[in-house]
């Protein structure tokens, strides 16, 4: 099977990108082929190895992509001008629903084919991770040490936290029932609720 006509090789590393991240959440990273890569997107599995060294590398650049990403929107992202912990909490918790939401397949193979990365490649993506959550991490500190907020442990707060807003991927739905702005809310309040804060 060839190329397909008129395809560009930027075109084709994009659709790459596109099939694995959607075979890899739908069947798990070991069960999925470079061949049936390759199908998904109509070439022959050799014509892979001009874009990817092999399945790892892909598996790496897919998390990597989506964690570069996700620092950068922060970085881009308005921030209140302000130092109150619970005007920064509120600006993180918005900013992480509304990033990770659009994002389903990324956050699913972000957490769960994490374990399947090489030593030396799951070290890079742990320490972007890190990164990330340190940025709440920093905001619960600073809340802790004004009393702001009460949290009796940062740090299993901040992950406690992470894993609640990540959680909406699992089961919000468009066209449901609530929107994303209603569910915003309602994650917000109860996530200054957990570090003692009524909005």
């Amino acid at each position: 099977m060839a190329r397909k006509t008129g395809s560009s090789g930027e075109e084709t590393a994009r659709q790459l990108r596109a099939a694995a991240l959607k075979l890899f959440s739908r069947d798990g990273y070991a069960a999925v082929s470079m061949r049936q890569i390759a199908r998904e997107i109509g070439v022959q599995a050799g014509a892979l190895y001009l874009y990817t060294a092999d399945k790892q590398t892909l598996l790496f650049d897919l998390l990597n992509r989506h964690m570069e990403e996700l620092l950068q929107a922060w970085d881009d992202a308005p921030k209140p001008d302000t130092n109150d912990p619970a005007r920064r909490l509120e600006c993180f918790v918005r900013f992480h629903i509304r990033f990770h939401l659009p994002r389903a397949e990324e956050v699913f193979i972000s957490y769960m084919e994490l374990r399947n990365l090489e030593p030396d490649n799951f070290a890079r993506i742990e320490k972007q991770r890190r990164r990330y959550e340190g940025l709440l991490q920093s905001i619960l500190a600073d809340g802790k040490a004004s009393g702001d907020f009460k949290v009796a442990d940062v740090k299993v707060a901040t992950f406690a936290i992470i894993a609640m807003l990540t959680g909406m991927n699992t089961w919000y739905r468009d066209g449901g029932r609530l929107s994303v702005d209603m569910v915003e809310e309602i994650y917000l309040d109860m996530v200054l609720a957990a570090v003692g804060v009524e909005r």
